[in-house]
């Protein structure tokens, strides 16, 4: 009987113990879901096994993308991005309050501190097609880097140079480590969010503030640091900023997973090295043309001006013949062809072609007219870091919400109400009444503009060729500045020459800014008449998004 009561008491234990397990397991899978909860919500690694995790996160197009680890990398990845693109903006920023004290300490010319700034300019806009190419062919992350510690490298070398030659030189090899940095980084952030999504905009809003965020802020702690260390500090502080990023960069920018070529013969042959080569030529004869002919000798008509920019435009012809009939071409064709691609870039160059002249020019009347220090000048470029920064943060949460078009509507009428207010001051005019409201107002139309072309742009090609479509908008940025300045030189240069002694600004010295300033508003006016001739709706936001006419894939 006893030996009857032991056997039941062990086939029930048998019968429980696959409730116990099943509740074990039930137990154990709770802590799991509770425990990827727990780190998603912080932000870290989320290696869970939990097969329906992760097919909510892969169909989620504002979810982290998984080939960050946590948002801590992710956020920092966005920044060291947005430090690449704002390198040339930095360098610019930074020789723009020192080059008044360059010029006396080192005894350079006019022509000589020209070249200062344009050898920088012409470097980067002659040779981000060429590694943008380069970049999607061969591999990103590995070219961020590099350029990343060169960038540093030069700028401290160029803290210790003697000489206008050695200067001008270390400043055009800072271009050239900005050319390769910008389609490299630009590659990776659209390739890595080639979804649209809330979350691509807010990267993206973050990424484009760079270009003026960084001309603005170099601009201010490069006149902070030259009041007390000397001009050397400028070039020597973006030595130690750039260090830092590089170094950050390091275990933050994720391994490129983007289709790569092995370095072969085979693959060489589907480089354009002769497209390349036009692009380059070409570009930096016409950059160095426009650069230097408001101080050559004779102008615009000096043979050599003259023989610069011509050949450029021939060069530069040539080059777009050659990429119609190339098999592997450097730049696409085809994103040409998209009526709306064409138009936001023409309306954005109207505007951000005058932006770095306001800049350029009111920090010399600041300091010229106004009797400004290099440190007040620095304080004065300071509401603008403040709205750019306000701004940026807005456009990231307009753009799949708001109309794009009237969002560039705004930003061309920003545009047109800071240079006027600008261009009617006179001799005693209030700082606080026309250059602080200007200097606040027009980085509104830069946010805006900037963001939804450059969005539109990264769409128009896939993801194996975003370096590319980074470097076509880069190097068409780059060449509306370089002609703007020019444009605006010589307006300058005219009006000083030839004074008006009657009239608005009868012997007012402010007049040869007030005639660029007036020519920049004339530019933005004609881009805000352009805006009601688009037809782009809203861009990002997962499935919402939607633009009227989608790219071309002709």
């Amino acid at each position: 009987m006893a030996f009857e009561l032991d056997m039941q008491e062990v086939e029930k234990g048998q019968q429980r113990q696959p409730d116990a397990q099943e509740e074990a397991n039930h137990h154990d899978a709770t802590n799991k879901n509770s425990k990827v909860v727990a780190i998603d919500v912080l932000g870290n690694d989320t290696t869970s096994s939990d097969e329906e995790h992760s097919e909510d996160e892969g169909n989620n197009p504002n979810a982290r993308p998984a080939i960050f680890r946590s948002t801590v990398q992710e956020v920092l990845f966005v920044l060291t991005a947005t430090m690449s693109v704002a390198m040339p903006s930095f360098l610019q920023g930074g020789t723009l309050v020192v080059s008044s004290f360059i010029k006396k300490d080192l005894d350079m010319t006019t022509s000589q501190l020209t070249w200062m700034t344009a050898a920088s300019s012409l470097t980067s806009g002659s040779f981000l097609l060429f590694f943008g190419k380069v970049a999607d062919m061969f591999g990103r992350r590995g070219i961020m880097l590099t350029s990343l510690f060169l960038f540093s490298i030069f700028a401290l070398a160029t803290g210790f140079a003697r000489n206008a030659v050695t200067l001008d030189v270390l400043n055009g090899v800072m271009g050239l480590t900005a050319a390769s940095t910008i389609p490299s980084a630009q590659g990776m952030l659209g390739s890595i969010y080639d979804k649209p999504s809330r979350r691509k905009n807010y990267a993206f809003a973050c990424f484009t503030s760079g270009n003026h965020l960084g001309f603005v802020f170099s601009s201010i702690f490069s006149g902070i640091v030259t009041q007390f260390f000397g001009w050397p500090a400028t070039f020597w502080l973006l030595a130690i900023v750039y260090l830092v990023v590089a170094i950050v960069a390091c275990f933050t920018v994720p391994v490129d997973v983007s289709e790569k070529l092995p370095l072969t013969r085979e693959s060489l042959k589907q480089f354009d090295v002769v497209g390349a080569l036009l692009t380059i030529g070409g570009i930096g004869l016409f950059t160095a043309g426009i650069s230097i002919g408001p101080d050559a000798e004779n102008g615009w008509k000096t043979p050599y001006v003259l023989v610069f920019i011509l050949l450029g435009l021939a060069m530069v012809a040539t080059f777009i013949w050659w990429e119609s009939r190339f098999e592997f071409p450097l730049m696409p064709l085809k994103i040409w062809r998209d009526r709306e691609f064409s138009l936001l870039l023409g309306i954005l160059l109207l505007g951000f072609g005058s932006f770095p002249s306001l800049f350029f020019f009111a920090a010399l009347y600041l300091q010229e007219i106004f009797q400004y220090s290099a440190l007040i000048t620095a304080v004065c470029l300071i509401p603008t870091a403040v709205s750019g920064v306000v701004v940026n943060f807005i456009a990231g949460k307009l753009l799949h919400k708001v109309s794009n078009k009237l969002l560039m509507g705004i930003g061309a009428a920003a545009f047109t109400v800071s240079f006027l207010l600008v261009a009617v001051q006179r001799l005693g005019a209030s700082y606080w009444a026309f250059t602080f409201p200007a200097f606040t107002i027009v980085v509104i139309g830069t946010d805006l503009e900037f963001n939804v072309v450059n969005m539109y742009v990264i769409s128009s090609l896939d993801k194996t060729q975003q370096s590319i479509a980074s470097s076509v908008f880069q190097t068409t940025i780059k060449l509306s500045v370089t002609i703007g300045l020019g444009i605006f030189a010589s307006i300058f240069s005219s009006v000083s020459d030839h004074p008006s002694n009657t009239g608005y600004y009868a012997n007012d010295p402010f007049e040869p800014y007030a005639a660029l300033f007036w020519c920049a508003t004339a530019m933005s006016f004609i881009s805000l008449c352009l805006v009601p001739l688009l037809r782009i709706k809203t861009q990002g936001g997962g499935a919402r998004a939607a633009v009227s006419v989608p790219p071309s894939e002709n």
